[in-house]
C-alpha cells in the first residue's frame, strides 16, 4: 500500500523550547487516522509541517514520497483549518458561493464559473447531503452545516488526502455523530485518506482505523486496548529516542518499531 504522508526523525522546537523530537510515523493511502494529545504537545504544529507551512528543525516530512519542501501538487491535499468553521460565520455568501470559491484557479480570475464548475460544485455538496442547501447564506446555517460546507470546499479540488484541525469545535453535540458518520463514509466509500487532530477521542475511536498519540515529546500509535487506557489518563509513553510508527499486520496499526 503507498505512503501518503511519511515522516522520519522529525523534531520541532520554538526557539529553545523542543515541542516533539525524532517522531516517525506513516499515513497509507485510505488510512482514517486521529491524532490525539494534551493541549500544547505540539498537534497542529505536526499538521503545519505536513503543509508546510512550517520547517521541522530536524527530519524530514514526505507528502506522496516527495518533501514536503518541494512538493508542488497542492490539490491532492485537501485542509479544514480548525478556525475555518468560525470564519465563515458571517461572511456574506451562500454555501455555492463558499464552494466554488475553491475552485479560482480552474475557473480563472474574474471570470465566471462553466457549467462543469457548477456541475462539481453540486456534486461536492451532495457528498456531504448539502446540496438543497446550496443557495443558503452561510451565515444562517447551523455550525455543523457549516462545517459540512468547509468539507466540500474542500472535495470540489477532489483531493487525494484530507487534514482536519479538530472538525468538531463548533459543532452542536447532537450533529457531531453524523459529521463523524460522514467523515467515515467519505473514507470508506471514495477511498479519501483523512489524517483529523481531535480531543474527542471517545467518540472519533468508533470511526477512525488508527489513532496516533503526541505526547511529552513523543509519539506512539494506540491499540484499542490502549485507547481505554488513554480514556481513563493512565497511558503514559515510554522513554525513547526515536518512534518509527508502522501498521501492524492486521492493517490496524497496532505495532510500531522503536
Amino acid at each position: 500500500m503507498s505512503k501518503a504522508i511519511e515522516a522520519e526523525n522529525l523534531s520541532f522546537s520554538y526557539g529553545y523550547e523542543p515541542i516533539f523530537s525524532k517522531i516517525g510515523f506513516s499515513v497509507y493511502g485510505g488510512d482514517f487516522v486521529a491524532v490525539i494529545g494534551s493541549n500544547g504537545t505540539g498537534k497542529s504544529t505536526l499538521m503545519r509541517i505536513m503543509l508546510g507551512e512550517l520547517a521541522p528543525t530536524g527530519g524530514n516530512i514526505k507528502l506522496f514520497n516527495q518533501d514536503v519542501s518541494h512538493f508542488k501538487d497542492w490539490p491532492k491535499v485537501g485542509y479544514v483549518p480548525q478556525s475555518g468553521i468560525h470564519s465563515a460565520d458571517s461572511f456574506p455568501a451562500t454555501a455555492e458561493e463558499i464552494v466554488t470559491a475553491n475552485l479560482f484557479s480552474q475557473i480563472g480570475l474574474l471570470r465566471f464559473p462553466k457549467k462543469k464548475h457548477r456541475d462539481k460544485v453540486m456534486q461536492a455538496l451532495k457528498l456531504v447531503g448539502m446540496e438543497a442547501y446550496s443557495k443558503r447564506m452561510i451565515s444562517e446555517l447551523s455550525g455543523g452545516q457549516r462545517q459540512r460546507i468547509m468539507l466540500a470546499r474542500v472535495l470540489v479540488n477532489n483531493p487525494e488526502i484530507m487534514l482536519l484541525d479538530e472538525p468538531t469545535t463548533g459543532v452542536d453535540t447532537g450533529t457531531v455523530e453524523s459529521l463523524y458518520e460522514l467523515l467515515y463514509s467519505l473514507n470508506k466509500e471514495t477511498g479519501l485518506t483523512i489524517v483529523m487532530i481531535t480531543h474527542d477521542i471517545g467518540r472519533a475511536s468508533n470511526y477512525v482505523s488508527r489513532i496516533l498519540c503526541l505526547e511529552e515529546g513523543s509519539l506512539v500509535e494506540l491499540g484499542k486496548e490502549q485507547v481505554a487506557e488513554e480514556l481513563s489518563h493512565k497511558h503514559k509513553h515510554p522513554i525513547q529516542n526515536t518512534h518509527t510508527v508502522q501498521k501492524g499486520d492486521d492493517g490496524h496499526g497496532s505495532n510500531f518499531r522503536i
